[in-house]
């Protein structure tokens, strides 16, 4: 199991925590430090689709330009990820099997 995270992100210090309580032991990998491979961003953007793992509430994504922006797809999205990466949407969790975004009931009811 690897879990794209961010070190200043609560929600993903949550999720971690949460994980491990249930005594599973995730690859945290944080997307700003260790960066994520275009093969890495393009799986998560395949599985889940890129309107969910594009965090569009983020400062980043608010300080984008409107044509970054615009007419976005699949591989529009890696690209902007791979040079932003706080753009996804965290916790990014995948197991190989399945990728979940966010850490909401949804995902909880899935890894734990």
């Amino acid at each position: 199991m690897k879990v794209y995270s961010l070190k200043s992100c609560d929600t993903c210090r949550k999720a971690i925590k949460e994980i491990q309580a249930a005594g599973l032991s995730p690859n945290i990998i944080d997307v700003r430090a260790d960066r994520m491979s275009p093969d890495e961003i393009a799986s998560i953007v395949d599985a889940v689709g890129f309107e969910k793992a594009l965090n569009r509430r983020s400062t980043t994504w608010r300080g984008l330009d409107d044509v970054s922006k615009a007419d976005l797809d699949d591989a529009k999205a890696v690209t902007l990820i791979g040079a932003h990466p706080t753009l996804l949407k965290r916790p990014a969790i995948t197991d190989g099997n399945q990728t979940t975004v966010g850490w909401d009931a949804a995902a909880k009811a899935t890894w734990l």
